[in-house]
């Protein structure tokens, strides 16, 4: 299977061509719940819910934060959906990864940050990426670079939640019991020459539980470093659907087309 590499580019909205995804069912009008609704009824709803996303940026009291480690710049957008619980998760999620950007400023520590040469960078974003049935998929960008770092680092990590349970889905929720080591074989058979090329073994090749649901397979993302060089950017690996039949839940797994036997 050949592997194709996404280009990435740093210090923007990184709009990749080969994230092609699953398409929502046919559209339907969101229901609301009611108090009246029964809590099954409610859950069943869920499924049909089509997610509508719009990127907003996080109004701060200041871009700019100063501590006695520096001063950082802070660029933060999140999703506003029409699903409340989906637009508290990723806020909670930008507030944990970066609390100074929230917090008052001190501003003793600011005129010493000042004196230093240099400003830090911290970017975050969130994208609504897909939706298929159930499963919204959604990615988060960040990017953060420290004056005087010869480059700075990024990550792309993708969340799929199943809107039925209101859950965030691992892979060890959407794979079958005790299957791991059968996944990471089939993996590794299906990107065999790019794996060869960069002198990975089947024994040394993980898992990743950073994935999304691509066109035609389940894609796993590996981050920098970890499997290539930096200038390769984050490597991705993907399961055909075929092979991945067997070890995904059906709950889990996107409708396939049915082959007749010769």
């Amino acid at each position: 299977m050949t592997y194709q590499m996404k280009k990435q580019w740093l210090l923007a909205i990184p709009v990749c061509a080969s994230l092609l995804f699953l398409s929502a069912c046919q559209e339907k009008p969101a229901p609301s719940a009611d108090a009246n609704t029964p809590a099954a009824e409610q859950k069943n709803n869920a499924s049909s819910t089509l997610i509508q996303g719009k990127v907003e940026r996080i109004p701060l009291q200041k871009n700019q934060f100063c501590d006695d480690q520096g001063c950082t710049q802070y660029d933060l957008q999140t999703i506003k959906t029409n699903v409340p619980w989906i637009d508290e998760y990723f806020l909670q999620r930008i507030k944990k990864a970066v609390p100074t950007a929230f917090a008052n400023e001190n501003k003793e520590a600011k005129a010493d940050a000042e004196k230093v040469q240099g400003i830090n960078q911290s970017t975050i974003y969130v994208r609504f990426i897909s939706q298929n049935n159930n499963l919204a998929t959604f990615m988060i960008y960040s990017y953060e670079y420290s004056a005087g770092a010869a480059h700075g680092m990024y990550h792309q990590e993708f969340v799929t939640f199943d809107l039925n349970t209101q859950k965030r889905l691992a892979l060890s929720d959407i794979l079958k019991p005790n299957t791991e080591a059968t996944v990471a074989q089939a993996l590794y058979e299906a990107n065999a020459n790019w794996l060869e090329q960069h002198n990975i073994t089947p024994q040394k090749l993980q898992l990743s539980d950073n994935f999304y649901y691509g066109v035609n397979g389940l894609v796993f993302v590996y981050p920098l470093y970890e499997i290539a060089a930096y200038a390769e950017g984050m490597p991705e690996l993907k399961l055909p659907y075929v092979s991945a039949k067997d070890v995904v839940k059906a709950e889990y797994l996107p409708s396939l087309p049915q082959y007749a036997n010769p």
